[in-house]
């Protein structure tokens, strides 16, 4: 058994956790020393009871580690740990990192570069509306959206970062073999097949549970380098989630909404605590400037902007060949008007162009 294999298998235990995996890591030095070791052994680590020592040492009668292995590689989905390159280095800072993650699709090293948009599950059109034009806004800027995939803000989140082709992370609540609702699996299969990731912490085939979605939430926090509150009551898993990121110090957005709607009333409370009023992902993007960036990256803003895309370099080249009219931009790229008009909003998102009077555009 690789070391690999064997944090796996500690993984799927019932009632062991990434912490007390970390102990025990401490103790005995590796997850396969930790699966061989003697119940008395295990159980004289510190915050290790008999119980829990008694579920390690029997862990090959508790799962079948083989069939959830073969299940990983017919499925086409990863196992990232924290020995991997890929896993989110955000996470690896954190207080309570996962072990590991199951991951459908492709995490890049542009996910650094993440704000998280969450909200309840009940919504009101106001609010759907509003976490997809976030969403487009930010993705457009080369952000990536993160969020949970649940019913309501979540999926409208996803779906305005895939509207825009941009770049979202949905962290679920249940095992990858189980996504959570099961009507969102047609976006979870247009995330993964080419706009981001789907992520879990659990086991393949773990259901959803009032246990899981707060451990999925602290990894949302976790991941982002901010964390937008679109539209809640006042009792919500979202205000968990931006209560995390403000422990972690990460800054806290909040959209108002009507003052006599319950569905705004945890936007509000947040607004009255601190969190910063916004009313457009400009508003965030504007921000981008004073958050903490990540390792790796140096510089200012501009630092955090992705590279341009081929069809967005054909748009500055021609800005900065003296086109500042669509009319000129649509002679010298052959682009369509709607191509034109949406790198042109993408690009003022971005912050690298302008609108000027009289329908000019420039280079910022």
């Amino acid at each position: 058994m690789t070391s690999r294999d064997a944090l796996i298998a500690l993984n799927m235990l019932p009632k062991i956790g990434p912490v007390r995996v970390r102990r025990l890591m401490d103790s005995f030095g590796s997850a396969e020393a930790i699966l061989s070791a003697a119940v008395h052994e295990i159980s004289g680590v510190r915050g290790i009871g008999p119980e829990t020592a008694e579920i390690i040492r029997s862990w090959e009668e508790r799962i079948d580690l083989t069939t959830e292995l073969r299940e990983v590689e017919e499925r086409g989905l990863k196992i990232v740990t924290q020995d991997d390159a890929d896993y989110p280095e955000a996470l690896r800072q954190s207080y309570d990192p996962p072990l590991l993650l199951y991951v459908w699709g492709e995490l890049k090293d542009v996910d650094r570069h993440a704000i998280a948009i969450v909200g309840s599950r009940k919504t009101t059109h106001y609010g759907t509306q509003t976490a997809r034009q976030f969403a487009f806004q930010l993705a457009s800027s080369g952000m990536t959206v993160v969020s949970g995939l649940a019913r309501g803000i979540d999926t409208h989140a996803h779906e305005g970062a895939v509207a825009a082709k941009g770049r979202t992370i949905a962290v679920i609540g249940s095992g990858l073999g189980q996504v959570y609702p099961p009507e969102n699996m047609a976006l979870a299969e247009k995330i993964a097949s080419g706009n981001g990731a789907i992520v879990s912490e659990f086991p393949l085939n773990m259901p959803p549970s009032k246990k899981t979605f707060p451990m999925r939430n602290r990894i949302v926090a976790a991941w982002s380098q901010a964390v937008v509150v679109v539209e809640c009551p006042e009792w919500s898993g979202a205000l968990i989630t931006a209560n995390l990121a403000g422990e972690m110090g990460k800054p806290i957005y909040a959209v108002p909404g009507q003052i006599d709607r319950p569905s705004s009333a945890g936007c509000h409370a947040l607004i009255r605590e601190g969190a910063a009023l916004v009313t457009s992902g400009n508003d965030i993007l504007d921000d981008i400037s004073v958050l903490p960036l990540q390792e790796g990256v140096q510089g200012d803003e501009a630092a955090l902007r992705p590279p341009l895309g081929p069809v967005e370099q054909m748009v500055v080249d021609a800005m900065e060949n003296g086109a500042s009219l669509v009319d000129e931009l649509l002679h010298a790229t052959t682009l369509s008007l709607s191509e034109i008009n949406a790198m042109l909003l993408k690009l003022e998102i971005q912050g690298r162009v302008q609108q000027l009077p009289g329908s000019r555009f420039t280079l910022k």
